[in-house]
């Protein structure tokens, strides 16, 4: 696995980023990362397989990718309830993720400005 954030400091250091978007977007770069966030800040927290029933079309091994990248990244806590048989995880913002949600949120408004103006 390759640790993330390591390769964004590492960036970082070299000045790889041209601008500071570049940054933002290799955090949330990935198919589900997007709505990952935005169903955590809005529904969660979730426990794996809700998050997993959210996208039918997502496999288990990209959905635990994708959130092991957010938490390498600080924007997604895991939680695990080691006294729950079986042993449970559950997901949720933390407060650096909840600052992404009102970029989120005004994607999705755009996002579905954009479709009503398209259904002509």
């Amino acid at each position: 696995m390759r640790d993330l954030r390591q390769e964004i400091k590492a960036k970082i250091e070299k000045q790889q980023f041209n601008c500071e978007k570049e940054l933002t977007l290799s955090i949330i770069s990935g198919k589900w990362k997007v709505v990952i966030i935005y169903h955590l800040g809005v529904d969660g927290p979730f426990r794996f397989n809700a998050i997993q029933k959210l996208f039918p079309r997502i496999s288990h091994k990209v959905l635990a990718n994708q959130l092991r990248e957010l938490e390498e990244d600080g924007i997604v806590h895991r939680q695990v309830y080691h006294e729950v048989v079986p042993i449970q995880v559950e997901y949720s913002l933390t407060p650096l993720g909840e600052t992404l949600l009102p970029i989120v949120l005004m994607m999705y408004d755009w996002g579905k400005k954009r479709m009503e103006d398209l259904k002509v």
